[in-house]
């Protein structure tokens, strides 16, 4: 019972912070610490503690899964140096570092163990991420700090796994310095391997169960099936979390159906909520008695205080040298990306010469030769040199010159997808530029949080001087976010980096509308309104069926029907500018009940004639191919990972609308 009564003051309580931090401006984990401090002094609070096989085997596999199932795969492949050098060498440079300090400063700590506690500082919080987004900061940004604050959580949990085991090691006396590396190296790849299994053999499930409810119980059970498989393998259950959860974000889209998808996500926002800020409540609860250890044992709260600031000094000391010799060596990669871009294009020109070489020799074969629709192929991004400005890559279909048929067709359009996506990377790039500025912010923005609190919380009950360490942990957390967390917005307003621009979304967003426009004219849909133009009524019952559904409403303008500056308008509009119309809905259900009564009695329309129901199937395809295209535009990088979210979740809740009223 009183795990029970703690267990539902925990989740109020975290409600409650959540609720009040923005009104008092004050970020809610700072809050719960506080509130757990105080319920630590209460006689209910005071006998409280955590098994650290609860947080390593239960907690932190659910909260890294979750991060990677919602982290946008794109952002990652484009940022994959500067979010690898931060999230694991920056983190293997400060643990080394920061342990060699920690190693001298205080004698009762052997030097696995000292690495092992600055492992558990090393990892970064996510509340920077939210603090620097509410404040404008450029999506680049966003996207390095949320790589990084995923990435190095498994990175120093695989770290501390190891160090641990070495400080049990050698308290033993049986420490084999020689195998330390290797160990991580496998455990890594044994975690790579059996978290892409999972996640692929779990999305793939997911798509042949029944309900959403059922679909979301068995995501459930994804991060443990993978954290238990590769523990059992010797690798990294953190790491194979992150990587199923990864797969699960990529693949997820393409294979599940969007109720499927929206039930999980909310459920696994709620237990991220949850969890994040009961290990902040519990860390406070335990407090005062970790407090009491401390000063029992000799080395005092003191002691551990100013090894908890000479800590936060030397981590934010090394993140500033780290990151003042990331940003050039990203100059040097974006140099190496304009250069592969050149030899892709390079090789499309001899390709098209070589196929038009072919089409004069063969003249039948030149219709074919061409897109599907005849056309001209798209413009490609040009190649920049240094210093240049590389072309929009607007183009996100499939490009014309290439039937797909023969070797040299699939080798051109190979190619040509390569090249796309070179010259939309360059121009993220272009547009995203990180320089002094934004590696301000990135140094600043390193704040330590739940995943250091969690961690340390696994060291095991025979770490010599564990509470000492706790009290660390919990003094670097808690005044890193009160620190860095209460001055990142002033920082982020004196170093003015590059701000997210309105405009560009615009622009993205008109961009996005001529992808969905050309995708919904080739649909069955498209077809049906044409069969039907002539129809005294077709037109008509056709928009009211749309109508509330917008997206899909744009195949009208392409046969005439309404106006199509306003439906490209209303196709990307902020939620509830132009939503479901309830009339509009009330209107289809009696005109789809009457259709069914008129084929119950024999008394229907004639064959073929266009009724709200195969509308609404039609429109259900229709919202499917306009999906694949936003997806194939993420793989090939024209979009940004904010446009196209907001996409397919207006498609997602069109779709969802329309199977709802089937």
């Amino acid at each position: 019972m009183q795990t029970l009564v703690f267990a539902v003051a925990g989740i109020l309580a975290v409600v409650a912070s959540n609720q009040l931090a923005p009104r008092v401006g004050v970020a809610s984990p700072l809050l719960l610490l506080a509130l757990g401090i105080a319920a630590g002094l209460t006689p209910w609070g005071s006998g409280l503690t955590v098994d650290p096989e609860v947080i390593l085997e239960v907690v932190l596999p659910a909260l890294l899964f979750s991060t990677a199932a919602s982290l946008p795969v794109m952002d990652f492949r484009r940022e994959v140096v500067a979010v690898s050098g931060l999230a694991i060498g920056l983190v293997l440079a400060t643990a080394v570092l920061l342990g060699l300090v920690l190693d001298a400063l205080v004698p009762a700590l052997t030097l696995p163990w000292a690495i092992a506690l600055a492992a558990v500082i090393s990892p970064t919080d996510a509340v920077a991420v939210s603090i620097a987004r509410g404040s404008g900061v450029g999506r680049r940004v966003i996207t390095v700090l949320e790589g990084e604050g995923l990435f190095n959580d498994a990175t120093a949990l695989v770290l501390l796994s190891s160090a641990t085991t070495a400080g049990l090691a050698h308290d033993a006396g049986e420490l084999s310095p020689a195998s330390l590396l290797p160990d991580f190296l496998l455990a890594l790849l044994v975690a790579v391997v059996i978290g892409w299994a999972v996640g692929e053999l779990a999305v793939r499930a997911r798509s042949r169960v029944l309900r959403a409810p059922m679909d979301t119980a068995l995501t459930f059970t994804v991060p443990f099936l993978a954290s238990v498989s590769a523990e059992h393998l010797g690798g990294s259950g953190l790491v194979a979390a992150v990587v199923a959860g990864l797969v699960m974000s990529y693949r997820g889209p393409r294979l599940l159906p969007p109720s499927y998808r929206q039930a999980g996500d909310r459920n696994w926002q709620t237990i991220e909520l949850l969890l994040e800020g009961l290990v902040f409540l519990t860390m406070g609860v335990q407090a005062h008695g970790i407090l009491i250890e401390v000063e029992h044992e000799g080395l005092g709260a003191g002691t551990a205080a100013l090894v908890a600031v000479v800590a936060a000094v030397v981590t934010i000391a090394v993140r500033a040298v780290f990151v003042a010799g990331l940003i050039p060596g990203l100059r040097l990669v974006g140099r190496g990306r304009r250069r592969r871009h050149a030899v892709h294009a390079d090789s499309v020109a001899r390709m098209e010469e070589r196929l038009a070489a072919l089409s004069s020799d063969a003249p039948e074969d030149a219709e074919g030769a061409e897109g599907a629709d005849g056309g001209e192929a798209p413009e490609e991004p040009a190649a920049p040199t240094d210093g240049e400005e590389p072309a929009p890559a607007h183009a996100a279909t499939e490009p014309a010159g290439a039937t797909g048929t023969d070797p040299l067709g699939r080798d051109l359009r190979r190619e040509r997808r390569r090249k796309r996506r070179l010259g939309a990377d360059l121009e993220y790039f272009r547009n995203e530029p990180l320089r002094w500025r934004e590696g301000a912010v990135i140094v600043w923005a390193g704040m330590r949080g739940a995943i250091t609190l969690a961690a340390a919380q696994t060291l095991p009950t025979a770490t010599p001087e564990r509470p000492f360490l706790l009290l660390v942990a919990l003094v670097v957390a808690a005044g890193s976010l009160t620190v860095q967390g209460m001055t990142l917005p002033w920082v982020i307003a004196r170093v003015r980096p590059a701000m997210a621009s309105s405009e560009t979304d615009r622009e993205e967003r008109d961009r996005l509308v001529r992808l969905l426009a050309s995708a919904a004219k080739s649909t069955a849909l498209s077809e049906a309104i044409a069969e039907h133009a002539s129809d005294e009524d077709g037109p008509q019952r056709v928009t009211g069926v749309m109508t509330g559904w917008s997206t899909v409403g744009r195949v009208l303008h392409h046969h005439g029907v309404g106006d199509p500056a306003e439906a490209a308008e209303a196709t990307l509009a902020e939620p509830g500018s132009s939503g479901h119309d309830a009339a509009a809905e009330q209107t289809v259900d009696e005109e789809l009940e009457a259709d069914r009564e008129a084929a119950r009695s024999g008394s229907g329309k004639a064959a073929g004639a266009l009724d709200a129901a195969h509308v609404r199937e039609l429109a259900i395809d229709a919202i499917r191919e306009q999906r694949d295209a936003i997806l194939d535009a993420r793989d090939e990088g024209v979009f940004s990972s904010d446009t196209l979210a907001y996409a397919l979740a207006r498609l997602d809740a069109e779709q969802i609308m329309l199977e709802t009223h089937r």
